[in-house]
């Protein structure tokens, strides 16, 4: 599902965030990707989304070569893409349902059914009561939960998160990458960006670790 061959990424002044990055993906998986600030795990998911192209290599998605996309084409790739990255976006003058809802206002499904997988996705990440909060009146863990909800609601194939836990204590951490897991278990492959090894030991999954743009190795956790 998803491939790197030789990827390099580097900005202008000469930062090299990934240097000849090669993994694979398969369908239905879960895999952690580890490393330090600045390791390249954030830039490694954005050429996944097409938010950034690789200098050289290539980035292969559902078969498509994503550095060769034309800029037409970038939301229909997108539509199978859930992400979760740290600047969230949320709406805070929209009430949790609305921006939920967000994502389906330019989709072709009819009204009630896109409500109904609104509060289905609210649900899932235990925020339903809360659908007529507003962002703001949530904690840092529950928006975690909403972005989460938002980029679910569109059922992608491919759920990609940035560091989801940074900035949550322990607990609710733990609870965020167990909702992480559960949408894997019904066969959704997710790419989960963070820097806390420990914490991702636990569930006993594939990890690769980045150090300095480079793949140092994978194995699995604890």
């Amino acid at each position: 599902m998803i491939s790197f061959s030789a990827v390099s990424k580097r900005f202008p002044g000469g930062k090299d965030a990934l240097r000849g990055v090669s993994f694979a993906v398969e369908d239905g998986e879960l895999l952690f990707i580890t490393g330090h600030s600045g390791a390249g795990k954030s830039t490694l998911l954005k050429l996944i989304a097409a938010i950034e192209r690789p200098s050289s290599g290539s980035v292969l998605v559902n078969g498509q070569n994503v550095g060769a996309l034309k800029r037409a084409a970038i939301p229909y790739l997108r539509r199978n893409l859930g992400l979760v990255f740290q600047d969230q976006k949320l709406l805070y003058d929209r009430s949790v349902y609305d921006n939920v809802m967000l994502p389906l206002a330019f989709s072709d499904h009819p009204p009630r059914e896109a409500a109904r997988r609104a509060r289905a996705a609210l649900d899932k990440v235990g925020l339903l009561e809360r659908e007529r909060a507003n962002p703001i009146q949530l904690s840092g863990g529950e928006q975690q939960r909403l972005a989460i909800a938002r980029a679910v609601v569109n059922r992608p194939s491919i759920l990609l998160a940035d560091e989801p836990t940074a900035n949550l204590d322990v607990d609710s951490a733990g609870h965020i990458l167990d909702i992480f897991v559960a949408f894997n278990r019904v066969g959704v492959s997710v790419l989960v960006a963070t820097h806390d090894l420990a914490l991702v030991e636990r569930y006993g999954t594939r990890v690769l670790r980045l150090a300095e743009g480079r793949l140092l190795g994978e194995g699995g956790g604890g």
